[in-house]
């Protein structure tokens, strides 16, 4: 595994930059600003190697951008509905900040914080210590993200945390993919198939309301493999208020601490496909709806449109600190937070 490793001015000082290259060219590429995924290049089934992660052509773009591009969000990743949960007697106000919720951990975040990192025998560590208090959240939490890259073209990420508080914690990576190359435009036509008989209804605001509803005759079924723009222009009202999918997918079979099979993403052009895996209960889709206006300069020069990439997020429910039926995101003192996510790279 060849490591190399350079610095990249940011607003908050130098981002560390790690890329990763296994033997036979394929590798991923890591920044210290959100613990973020700046790149990925896997082969087609040509042999032709190209990044797959949207990016940006300035590393200092990272730092406050709309799409959370790459970057691992907390405290809390999702929407917390009106930005208010209860822990015991106490209610917590967060910071609203998309619409009239709470998104991603707040205006800052993790994702718009430098992380300390260093090298693991193939893979980087990224460790962050949010204060208690940071964007209202209680407790202070110790939190450090894993990324493995293997020589068979799979990267595992691992998130684990630690409290001196109660206090809630939802992680997860929010990296855009186009296996068709980042550069090449929508993802529309590109295969999604979802290991989940099961959706979360939403309101306007893309927070959950009743009950998880069966996806079986609805455009949310993705339990056959179908391209993401199928459906995408149905007459639906989950798919009207995001202008697309944004929506989170209950994994069938899904226990605690177990990885169960999440999504496969498969590009008919190029032949790559990204199977993932994970212990999360969920996984939130996003085809990228809003990426137009919202993101700085590509590697290639230009700007993203909509649905140029698709966020698979392997993640807890949205505002589950507010639905004691959801699986609890609450962490305690002398409990660890454990999270594994694994993508896999191949090609049919």
């Amino acid at each position: 595994m060849l490591t190399v490793r350079k610095t990249a001015p940011t607003p908050l000082g130098d981002a560390t930059i790690i890329r990763l290259t296994n033997d036979h060219g394929a590798w991923v590429e890591l920044s210290s600003l959100g613990a973020g995924i700046t790149g990925l290049g896997v082969a087609d089934r040509e042999g032709n190697i190209e990044n797959v992660a949207l990016n940006y052509a300035d590393d200092a773009s990272y730092f406050e951008d709309g799409p959370c591009m790459g970057k691992i969000p907390g405290r809390y990743a999702n929407r917390i509905a009106k930005g208010i949960f209860r822990l015991g007697d106490k209610e917590y106000q967060l910071a609203v900040n998309n619409g009239p919720n709470h998104l991603h951990g707040g205006p800052t975040g993790f994702q718009n914080r430098l992380w300390e990192c260093r090298e693991l025998p193939n893979g980087v560590r990224f460790t962050y210590v949010s204060a208690d208090g940071e964007e209202g959240y209680p407790g202070q939490l110790r939190v450090t993200a894993d990324y493995i890259w293997s020589e068979n073209d799979i990267l595992d990420l691992y998130l684990r945390a630690v409290t001196d508080c109660d206090t809630v914690v939802n992680l997860t990576n929010h990296c855009y993919w186009n296996l068709r190359g980042a550069q090449s435009g929508s993802v529309l036509d590109q295969e999604l198939r979802l290991n989940a008989s099961r959706w979360l209804p939403t309101d306007e605001t893309l927070t959950p309301v009743g009950e998880p509803a069966p996806v079986a005759g609805t455009p949310m079924d993705f339990t056959t493999a179908k391209p993401l723009g199928r459906d995408i222009r149905a007459d639906f009202p989950a798919l009207k208020y995001g202008k697309g999918y944004d929506n989170c997918f209950l994994l069938d079979g899904w226990r605690r601490d177990f990885l169960t099979p999440a999504a496969t993403l498969h590009d008919p052009v190029s032949g790559r496909t990204l199977r993932l895996a994970t212990t999360q209960p969920g996984v939130q889709v996003y085809t990228g709806n809003w990426l137009a206006g919202g993101c700085p300069e590509t590697k290639s020069g230009g700007r993203y449109a909509d649905y140029d990439g698709v966020a698979i997020e392997c993640q807890a429910f949205p505002d589950s600190p507010n639905k004691p039926e959801f699986p609890s995101v609450v962490l305690r003192p002398g409990e660890i937070y454990e999270q594994r996510i694994v993508y896999r790279f191949d090609t049919l």
